[in-house]
């Protein structure tokens, strides 16, 4: 398992900001993701709130968040266009094909789509499809980093929760 902190400001402090950002972004994808590692399909999706949170469904969710904010946001193609839910909400859910490696897989996925997708873009460059209005990508940067890290902070409890019922 990823574990942060990996990145630390001198090495990034001297890139350019919209590469400082990416290098943030980037890590908390490789963490979320990792907080999968060495766990069964069962212990990824177990309940462990009231809430509809599990370790897979995390990453699930975040593989919609990529593509809300770097597809919706960029493309301007509409959620059923993109062929996610139309709520965060319901990127929770998790059917029964979803596995630790198709979910793996589909946020990998939508991570290199969203660099692809923003490699071109400047920070202050506007991205006009999201439902709430245009937004420069620092912004979307910026709110892409709080609910990565946001996320990962729930699935680092989740995990720990699950190994330790593994050890008692």
């Amino acid at each position: 398992m990823t574990s942060l902190p990996g990145t630390f400001a001198p090495d990034v402090i001297a890139l350019p900001e919209q590469a400082q950002f990416e290098a943030f972004i980037d890590e908390h994808r490789r963490a979320l993701n990792g907080y999968l590692d060495g766990l069964t399909e069962e212990q990824a999706r177990r309940s462990l709130v009231p809430s509809r949170t599990t370790l897979l469904g995390l990453v699930k969710h975040a593989a919609f968040v990529e593509k809300v904010w770097f597809d919706e946001a960029v493309t301007c193609r509409s959620r059923a266009e993109i062929g996610i839910p139309p709520t965060p909400g319901d990127s929770f859910l998790l059917d029964d094909n979803d596995t630790i490696a198709s979910i793996r897989q589909a946020h990998r996925e939508a991570c290199e789509a969203s660099r692809r997708a923003t490699a071109a873009l400047g920070l202050d460059d506007l991205l006009r499809g999201h439902r709430s209005g245009p937004q420069p990508l620092r912004w979307v940067y910026l709110h892409v980093l709080r609910e990565l890290a946001q996320h990962c902070g729930h699935a680092e409890i989740l995990r720990e929760q699950i190994l330790s019922e593994q050890r008692g």
